[in-house]
């Protein structure tokens, strides 16, 4: 498979440097063909990875990971180019997040979401909200943390949502631990899940968690 990852921090890194591994083609996007990061990544990655804009990695991508901030998510796929996103699987792993006077802050929250926005802004799309609930260490070895713990997905093709579940499974999430919460719209739930993962990293002084749904026999 061909993957764009856009985003040049530890979130599309880790991401575009597991699919490599695993004998992927990725591209690492950014705003500018030389940025260091993404280059240094390409350089150190070895074969099948390669860095570009957010153009180029999403014009020869097949999917394309959205793994930027949230809040400049959308500006980040305007950048790709709405021709090079048509058809095609878009995951959004971010979460429209920001710290005011010391505050978390998400924006949109409660009555939207970003994985909503990324959709109705590219209708052509096939966006899948997923693995913006775990660390980024978690979300491509989910062995780290032990237990049968859990990663959501939502979204309004079921085709895409398979595609996603397909590629989680190469990560080390089995099918029955990715719950499909259904729609686009359920992206607001998993979003409004930050401030708990933030409550919870302090409690716990690191990131290697995650959340186990029981249900009733």
């Amino acid at each position: 498979m061909r993957y764009a990852v856009l985003g040049t921090g530890e979130v599309g890194r880790t991401l575009g440097g597991k699919l490599a591994q695993l004998g992927h083609e990725v591209t690492l996007g950014s705003r500018t063909k030389d940025n260091p990061a993404a280059l240094e990544w390409a350089r150190d990655t070895g074969a099948g990875a390669r860095a570009g804009t957010f153009a180029e990695a999403a014009s020869s991508a097949e999917v394309i990971l959205v793994a930027v901030g949230g809040r400049v998510a959308l500006a980040a796929l305007e950048a790709a180019g709405a021709a090079n996103l048509d058809g095609k699987v878009v995951l959004d792993v971010s979460n429209p997040m920001a710290f005011e006077d010391g505050e978390l802050r998400l924006d949109p929250v409660e009555s939207d979401s970003m994985g909503e926005r990324i959709q109705r802004a590219f209708p052509h799309a096939r966006v899948v909200k997923s693995l913006n609930t775990v660390n980024s260490r978690v979300m491509v070895e989910p062995s780290l943390v032990p237990g049968e713990h859990q990663v959501f997905v939502c979204g309004d093709d079921a085709d895409a949502k398979e595609q996603v579940t397909r590629m989680l499974g190469e990560f080390g999430w089995p099918p029955h631990r990715v719950l499909d919460l259904g729609g686009i719209r359920s992206a607001r739930s998993v979003e409004m899940l930050l401030p708990l993962w933030l409550d919870l990293f302090r409690t716990l002084g690191h990131a290697e968690f995650n959340l186990e749904v029981r249900r009733a026999r």
